[in-house]
């Protein structure tokens, strides 16, 4: 058995070009996507390195804020009373206006 090459007929030549070309713009297609992606990473460094710098200056420049005081317990106590009436106020009002919960 001998292998002879069997000549191609206009059909497989011609896909055979169409897959040849499509090759070809994958090719350019990858290497545009691969460039984009380095310029925005590049980019990405650039900005990421202006706002620390804006960060670090701001850091330094600010003003010193003092902390508020904690509340104690018997504050915190006074709140949920307060907060304990207000609450039965409220049921209270929506019972003489005829809401049942």
């Amino acid at each position: 058995m001998s292998k002879t090459a069997k000549p191609q007929t206009p059909e497989q030549i011609a896909r055979a070009e169409k897959q040849r070309i499509a090759r070809i713009e994958g090719d350019k297609a990858l290497a545009d996507f691969e460039r984009n992606a380095i310029a925005v990473r590049k980019n990405m460094e650039r900005l990421r390195a202006l706002r620390l710098a804006k960060e670090a200056e701001e850091a330094e420049n600010a003003p010193l804020v003092l902390k508020k005081a904690k509340a104690t317990k018997a504050t915190k106590a006074k709140d949920a009373r307060t907060k304990a009436q207000k609450l039965s106020d409220f049921l209270a009002a929506q019972r003489e206006a005829g809401r049942s919960t």
